[in-house]
């Protein structure tokens, strides 16, 4: 009953299956892989967040440059404060508002942008409270350049004077005459009455949409697993059928008289072009 197993019809089927489970299992095992690693990152970067902010504050030079290992940590820097800027379209708790952004220079000529804190409203220089005179030290958290269109930073360009969209040495570097540390510090208190900026969360590290999806094909692998076997099954179930009906004798007669007319048809098909070629 089972001899069509050995067809090269059913040899084909047998090695499609044989090839497929495995393959479906080692994608569906990778994808799920991939999001465990996801949400191994997300749980580290957290940690480390919480972490950072119980650390004794470091000199800026020992976490330069700024990764994923050091955004976030609480620094220590001291300086000059020099030229001040407004970044517009930041909210906070909702509400619309723009950061205080005062240019500190330090001993080594550099310039650390320094977020002081931030204010409801339109961006205004007459609200922004003028930096501290002399030398200061500030401590604040760490962070990371930031690129215009990502992580909720806009992409609009042609600021206004004594305004930037994005806070990175790439765009300071054309409003201030020094050089300008490719990172920033938000203070852990608001400088002057402003309310303190909270840290970013590191980039690339959140259980983003990525995640999600590689969880979604997890399950499209493992369903097309079970669906290989499902037909595999009915395609059997099927071909037992049939060659127990025609053990019994119950496979009736159209299929001979079909096959039969079909036969008949590619004779009259045969002749009709063999007449047109003569």
């Amino acid at each position: 009953m089972y001899r069509f197993l050995l067809t090269p019809r059913w040899w084909g089927i047998n090695v499609f299956v044989v090839l497929a489970i495995p393959f479906c299992i080692f994608m569906g095992s990778w994808q799920l892989g991939r999001f465990e690693d996801r949400v191994q990152d997300h749980e580290t970067a957290a940690t480390q967040h919480e972490s950072t902010r119980r650390e004794a504050a470091r000199p800026l030079t020992e976490l330069l440059p700024v990764d994923k290992a050091t955004v976030g940590e609480q620094t220590t820097v001291t300086g000059r404060y020099d030229d001040q800027l407004l970044v517009p379209e930041r909210k906070l708790d909702d509400r619309e508002g723009f950061y205080v952004l005062t240019l500190l220079r330090t001993d080594g000529g550099q310039a650390l942008p320094v977020v002081r804190g931030w204010l409801p409203g339109e961006p205004d220089p007459a609200k922004a409270p003028a930096p501290p005179t002399g030398e200061v030290t500030v401590t604040g958290a760490l962070q990371a350049a930031e690129s215009p269109g990502s992580n909720g930073v806009s992409g609009r360009s042609g600021w206004p004077a004594g305004q930037t969209g994005a806070i990175s040495a790439a765009n300071l570097l054309n409003l201030v005459p020094y050089d300008v540390y490719d990172a920033w510090v938000t203070l852990n208190e608001g400088d002057s009455g402003m309310r303190a900026v909270p840290v970013s969360e590191p980039q690339n590290t959140g259980l983003d949409l990525k995640a999600f999806q590689n969880l979604g094909y997890t399950g499209e692998w493992f369903a097309f697993v079970g669906f290989v076997v499902f037909m595999w099954f009915r395609l059997l179930r099927r071909e037992v059928e049939l060659a127990r009906d025609a053990e019994l004798g119950l496979v009736t007669g159209d299929a001979e008289n079909a096959g039969a007319e079909e036969n008949a048809g590619d004779e009259e098909n045969k002749g009709a072009r063999a007449g047109l070629v003569s």
